[in-house]
């Protein structure tokens, strides 16, 4: 599935699980899906752009070129996901969860380099 916009449909009851999925170009611009699981999915260049994900979970997901912007990431988990840049000053993060090696993810903006031990 590639370039969906699932902003198009009707929010009542929506509610979704993707997992092994390709999503890459789909929007889910100002769309309410709280707890959403994405696990083992693609979802390049996806819009996520004023979404609300709460408590949603991105479970080996590559989000290279995902854009956040005025998105709702509480309690959102992405430890094991990749590739995505989320800027803390735009986006309400509070309680996401994140690993060490993604951290980079959250100072894209600031284009600074960060070594890692490895």
């Amino acid at each position: 599935m590639l370039g969906l916009h699932f902003e198009n449909c009707n929010e009542f009851g929506l509610a979704f699980a993707f997992e092994n999925c390709q999503l890459n170009h789909s929007s889910f611009y100002k769309t309410k899906i709280n707890k959403t699981i994405f696990k083992n999915s693609s979802l390049k260049e996806t819009d996520f752009t004023e979404c609300d994900l709460t408590s949603s979970v991105f479970e080996n997901c590559d989000l290279a070129g995902a854009t956040f912007e005025n998105t709702v990431l509480a309690k959102a988990d992405f430890r094991s996901s990749i590739n995505y840049s989320i800027d803390p000053e735009n986006n309400r993060i509070r309680k996401a969860k994140f690993s060490i090696l993604g951290i980079s993810g959250l100072l894209d903006k600031y284009d600074i380099d960060i070594e890692t031990d490895t």
